[in-house]
């Protein structure tokens, strides 16, 4: 129990005092960075997406 108990007290010290949170326009920059980021991922894989199912009804068209 007693690790326990040390191991709560050094991580909410930690939290506390050495960890550096961003500020608000610093999150607010990476949230439209990821946001941005997803969506172009999202489009490419759509776009992979239509073209494999465009080459496979070229090869299979009866699967279609």
């Amino acid at each position: 129990m007693r690790k326990i108990g040390r191991y709560l007290k050094e991580t909410y010290d930690e939290l506390v005092n050495k960890v550096t949170w961003p500020s608000a326009d610093d999150l607010q920059s990476s949230v439209i960075v990821v946001s941005i980021a997803s969506l172009i991922i999202a489009l490419i894989v759509w776009l992979m997406d239509v073209i494999f199912s465009w080459g496979m009804d070229l090869m299979f068209p009866t699967l279609s």
